[in-house]
């Protein structure tokens, strides 16, 4: 069968587009194909920072003929609407219709059309120019005189060339013959740019790929990158080093090469005094160049070798480039040494900042904590309703303390448990406050205005500069986290403190201002921060019930926003005050309803059944605020169904449950409580026994569930297994008698309860 091959030729493509302009260009052209009714067998799309490639294999050689039948008016029908169908159906007259009956509607009129297959090379030829026109690139250009007419073509660099071919191995393929903007469609491309400029004809893949890779272009993406890995790796070797490796730096660089060269340059060693993360990403951001260090050092210790990839063969091996790229990186540097020095000075002028020093209880003899003074001297804006960052940095640090107050007892400094703690509560309480004061004081520093990336890390080295104590150290660095699914939460207490206070200030401060996620948006990435928050909850295990501490927090926001309001309205005058509406109680159930979707999503995603979270977040008992109380009810419940026991124990709730729903709507009288003696006058054993059998699993359910003892509670839950299915068997629930009755579903009321006391069981699907 035919193969199709296409490629689109261009000045560089930014690395950043290049895979995924190359999937939408393979889904664009396969779509295409099967609209106009082509099958095909395979296809792969490839890249280079010149190139889109599209390789075709067992494409249809002309789409099939189609037979579709049209149906018409009545034969009896008006002239005019007779007409309209033979325009529609594109009959010249009335006799080339056939005529059908139905029983009911009587005679009408049917045409047969026929819709010849097409070939294919017709069909890619039609559907090319509008694919090409309508590209999604995410930024595009015009150029050359032709960009100066409406409707010229954009794209995302000028498009130098298009080639198209098609046919079977066995025979020549065939040009597919079209033109968007005066290019035309072509067998011709040409290889690298200074290696091998010329253009060559090429006629299906397999020659198209082998002439490239004779031109010094390595077709895929993926060979590139095992070339640049492979070929790093040797270099660093050979000078008994190892590569630092980074995936998202290698996926640029073979975005910007298509004939990879691997170079080793070099830079002083004076300039290693540098943290490493600042050298990493000072050469990483400006040079796109891989660093190094001495094999089996492990992360924090670099040397000053590093990796460099050309995209063309020197006749000198590359000398020249390597120290080109080293003068560069050695300026570069230079640059990152000013500001990791100058961070580590004192401010020209302290006196500005005596107010926020004493504000903050910081001391102006070290350089961080002048950093900190400065951030707040400054004012610096954190959100325009909200305040600056030092009004910020304050709430969070009383918010961080109260949090510390509420779990000194579950953490410890090693992060196990608390007779291992390093800190008493007052200890704690004072390390975590002088951590969060210090938390953003990174971020008016030179190193972290250059590298936005780096805040946190490097406030964690100047923190140890000055002598801080280690958790303090670590809480700067860690509050940040964690960022992302993948990411390690913070183990230390302090820093545990400090990021719970840090992503629940950001939560009820925008929830204050109703800036609240919105479907796909979300610009200050509050799910993000919610997700962090339950992580830490349930990774450190902390027991910490968040919505009397939403509602307590929230009155440090509300004054907030109206000292932010007051100041405006000090500095504008005539300007008034619009203040947002504050409904008591409001903003904590609403935010502790987002937090619980967010729970879902995090449990879902570990394999918990969605309906076992519902059940739990709908238990009339379960403290529904406790983010780990809920974790462990999902888990607990989801063991105890997947027993014999647990199943049973269900349909027998469910069975209760469902008589317990009619006879209430029914308005049939159910006893306040289990009348004993009239169970004992009864004279039923198995109703005696499920009356037993709830007493002992009540109370062994209510202390398993008041010691967080799940696993115990559903084992008590299991007793009442064999006493109700029992109960269903022998005892008839509707007796004649109206006392008899009410009891006896007073008893079936006492098992729905016991089960409310862990979930809501008819939540639980299946």
């Amino acid at each position: 069968m035919p193969d199709l091959l296409l490629e689109l030729r261009s000045e560089e493509i930014p690395a950043r587009m290049q895979r995924k302009a190359a999937g939408d260009l393979k889904a664009r052209v396969t779509n295409a194909l099967v609209e106009a009714g082509l099958t095909y067998e395979g296809a792969k799309e490839y890249w280079t920072p010149r190139r889109l490639t599209l390789d075709i294999r067992g494409v249809d050689a002309r789409s099939k003929d189609v037979t579709e039948e049209r149906k018409g008016p009545r034969t009896d029908a008006p002239d005019k609407a007779i007409q309209g169908f033979l325009r529609g159906a594109g009959l010249s007259s009335i006799e080339e219709a056939s005529v059908q009956s139905d029983p009911k509607k009587g005679d009408f009129y049917v045409a047969t059309i026929k819709k010849p297959g097409r070939p294919a090379e017709e069909i890619v030829a039609e559907a090319m120019p509008g694919i090409i026109r309508d590209f999604p690139w995410p930024k595009s250009m015009r150029w050359g005189p032709a960009s100066a007419k409406p409707g010229s073509l954009r794209w995302v660099r000028p498009l130098q060339s298009i080639l198209c071919t098609f046919g079977p191995e066995t025979e020549e393929p065939v040009v597919v013959d079209f033109e968007v903007d005066g290019i035309r469609a072509g067998n011709t491309t040409a290889g690298h740019r200074f290696h091998a400029p010329e253009p060559f004809t090429v006629r299906r893949f397999d020659d198209y790929a082998q002439k490239l890779e004779a031109a010094f272009v390595v077709l895929d993406a993926e060979r590139r990158k095992e070339i640049i890995r492979h070929d790093a790796e040797n270099l660093a070797f050979a000078k008994g080093l190892e590569v630092v490796p980074d995936d998202g730096l290698l996926e640029e660089v073979s975005g910007l090469v298509e004939w990879p060269v691997a170079l080793m340059g070099t830079f002083e060693e004076s300039f290693l005094q540098i943290p490493p993360e600042v050298i990493q990403l000072t050469i990483k951001v400006n040079q796109k160049c891989f660093v190094t260090r001495p094999q089996g050092s492990g992360e924090g210790k670099l040397s000053n070798n590093f990796i460099l990839v050309s995209n063309i063969e020197a006749s000198d091996g590359g000398a020249e480039i390597a120290r080109g790229n080293g003068k560069v990186v050695r300026a570069r540097l230079s640059d990152a040494l000013y500001f990791w020095e100058t961070d580590q000075a004192d401010l020209p002028d302290l006196e500005p900042l005596k107010a926020s020093a004493e504000k903050f209880g910081l001391d102006l003899s070290k350089p961080l904590d002048q950093r900190m003074a400065k951030l707040d001297a400054l004012g610096v804006t954190f959100q325009a309703a909200l305040g600056t960052q030092g009004d910020r940095v304050a709430d969070i640090a009383t918010l961080a303390e109260k949090i510390a107050g509420e779990i000194a007892a579950q953490v410890s400094a090693d992060g196990e448990n608390a007779s291992q703690s390093d800190f008493a509560r007052e200890e704690l309480t004072r390390v975590v406050r002088r951590a969060a004061m210090l938390s953003k004081a990174d971020l008016p520093t030179e190193a972290v205005g250059e590298f936005p990336e780096l805040q946190g890390l490097m406030g964690r080295y100047y923190a140890g500069l000055q002598g801080e104590h280690p958790s303090v150290q670590t809480a700067i660095e860690e509050h940040y986290k964690p960022l992302g699914p993948t990411d390690a939460v913070p183990r230390d207490p302090v820093a545990i403190c400090v990021a719970l206070a840090d992503k629940l200030d950001m939560l009820v401060s925008f929830w204050a201002i109703n800036e609240k996620p919105t479907g796909s948006k979300d610009p200050y990435a509050l799910r993000r921060a919610a997700l962090g928050f339950i992580r830490i909850i349930s990774d450190d295990q902390l027991i910490l019930p968040i919505q009397p501490l939403i509602e307590w927090h929230e009155t440090n926001v509300r004054r907030r926003i109206a000292k932010t309001e007051q100041s405006k309205v000090a500095k504008e005058p005539g300007s008034s005050m619009s203040l947002h509406p504050h409904i008591q109680g409001a903003l904590a159930a609403d935010l502790l309803t987002f937090f619980h979707d967010r729970l879902k999503v995090q449990l879902r995603d570990a394999g918990a059944r969605h309906d076992l979270v519902d059940a739990v977040l709908s238990g009339q008992a379960a403290r529904n605020d406790d983010l780990l109380d809920v974790t462990r009810r999902v888990e607990a419940l989801g063991a105890f169904l997947g027993t014999e026991d647990g199943q049973n124990l269900l349909a027998g709730y469910r069975r209760a449950a469902n008589i317990l729903a009619a006879e209430e709507k029914k308005g049939t009288r159910i006893g306040e409580h289990v009348d004993l003696d009239l169970i004992a006058a009864s004279g039923e054993p198995e109703e005696k026994h499920l009356a037993g059998a709830i007493d002992r699993a009540e109370i062994e359910v209510s202390e398993a569930v008041t010691r967080r003892d799940y696993g115990a509670a559903m084992a008590g839950l299991a007793k009442l297994r064999a006493p109700v299915d029992a109960f269903f068997d022998k005892v008839l629930v509707n007796a004649e008698d109206e006392a008899v009755r009410a009891n006896r579903l007073a008893l079936l009321d006492r098992v729905r309860a016991a089960c409310l006391t862990v979930a809501d069981f008819s939540k639980i699907a299946g």
